[in-house]
């Protein structure tokens, strides 16, 4: 039996905006997909899709950037219970070391998307 895995990146970035914008429980319905730009296509080092931003503000919560073969979401806020919920899921997960502190959270697989959209709830 062969597996079919989901591992293109722009693939992955449109599962995520899907869940993100579509969902409304758990507190989704306060988060929106904006400046989201159709035709990306991955690159080795990243390409911004869209952003994932709170609905009653201008304020970006996250920043979605497409590679060749996964998704990298770079937490812009509340970017510790983005990474306590992100290694709990059992995403890979990484600090950015800028200012103010990013973190860094990796979709290698279609199959991660409903975890990745956890770390949305929870940082909520």
């Amino acid at each position: 039996m062969v597996e079919d895995r989901t591992t293109d990146g722009k693939r992955i970035a449109q599962l995520l905006s899907s869940e993100v914008s579509s969902r409304e429980d758990s507190g989704l319905d306060a988060l929106e997909v904006v400046n989201a730009d159709p035709d990306v296509e991955g690159s080795a080092d990243g390409e911004l899709a869209y952003e994932v931003a709170f609905t009653d503000s201008d304020d970006v919560l996250a920043e979605v950037y497409v590679h060749d073969d996964r998704v990298r979401v770079e937490f812009r806020d509340r970017v510790d219970a983005a990474a306590e919920t992100a290694e709990d899921v059992g995403l890979r997960v990484r600090p950015k070391a800028v200012r103010p502190p990013r973190t860094l959270v990796f979709v290698e697989d279609g199959a991660e998307v409903k975890r990745a959209t956890d770390v949305f709830v929870a940082v909520l």
